[in-house]
């Protein structure tokens, strides 16, 4: 199943309803057990899914009446990361294994099926105007970078699987943060992306823990209260920046008009 989400603009974020909030923003119920499910938002145009293969394997659907093509990578590229246990992606016959955390990209053009009784996968795909070579991004094997500290309890852990370096990608950019036991923030102080839309997949939360992801302009923020393998769409105009109630990580994952990383502009925390 494939839902579809407009775009908003920052005045209709200000007044809404939490029941709007949620609506237009949050993405819930990505991982279900045989499915592949999906939401396309008009934010740049990306797909945000979820693939639980469970016993069996699932082809990556071409929802051709949302996309408007006959597979769903003819004009797009793809981005995975797998968030429960082992399992594997078939791109075009080629097999990849993933464990927890680990990602791949495939380019533009590919046919990509996944498998593996006790993996779910992540996948988050955009508009590509170049075909480039499918690659596995093994979680252990990339270099985070530490940002953060305990005393401002947003120490945490940035694995750029894709970020306009080393691997080379059309526009969408992904990877992992963790955030360190004992601290809470994620990305704050906030920043805004006005060229590229970001979506947030928070990841190894415990039953009864929550993240409270801010969001809005920077001098109208609102919330939103997020649960365990739940999506945020972060809008161009939208700050992006998140709390815990425990242990969690967050996938991000990026893409408009370039992918060039430090195309940001801070926020400063006086103009919350």
């Amino acid at each position: 199943m494939m839902q579809v989400r407009y775009s908003t603009a920052p005045t209709s974020a200000e007044t809404a309803t939490t029941a709007d909030l949620r609506e237009n923003f949050l993405v819930q119920d990505l991982f279900v057990a045989g499915e592949v499910n999906a939401t396309y938002t008009h934010e740049d145009r990306m797909v945000i899914g979820g693939a639980v293969p469970g016993t069996g394997q699932l082809d990556l659907p071409a929802w051709t009446e949302v996309l408007g093509t006959e597979s769903h990578l003819e004009a797009r590229e793809l981005g995975v990361i797998n968030v429960g246990g082992a399992g594997h992606v078939i791109v075009d016959g080629e097999k990849f294994e993933l464990q927890h955390l680990d990602g791949l990209f495939v380019g533009r053009g590919s046919d990509v099926a996944f498998a593996g009784a006790e993996a779910a996968f992540y996948f988050v795909s955009a508009g590509a105007h170049a075909t480039y070579p499918a690659q596995q991004l093994t979680h252990t094997e990339v270099e985070p970078l530490a940002l953060g500290s305990a005393d401002s309890a947003n120490e945490r852990s940035l694995f750029r699987y894709a970020w306009g370096q080393d691997l080379q990608t059309s526009v969408l950019q992904f990877g992992v943060t963790v955030i360190a036991n004992g601290s809470v923030w994620n990305t704050f102080p906030p920043h805004l992306h006005a060229r590229r839309t970001e979506v947030y997949c928070y990841v190894d939360l415990a039953e009864d823990d929550r993240v409270f992801h801010f969001m809005g302009e920077p001098g109208s923020t609102r919330h939103l209260v997020v649960k365990n393998r739940e999506a945020v769409i972060s809008p161009p105009w939208s700050i992006h920046s998140g709390a815990g109630t425990g242990a969690y990580a967050f996938i991000w994952a990026m893409a408009g008009e370039n992918n060039c990383y430090t195309d940001l502009s801070p926020v400063a925390v006086e103009d919350l």
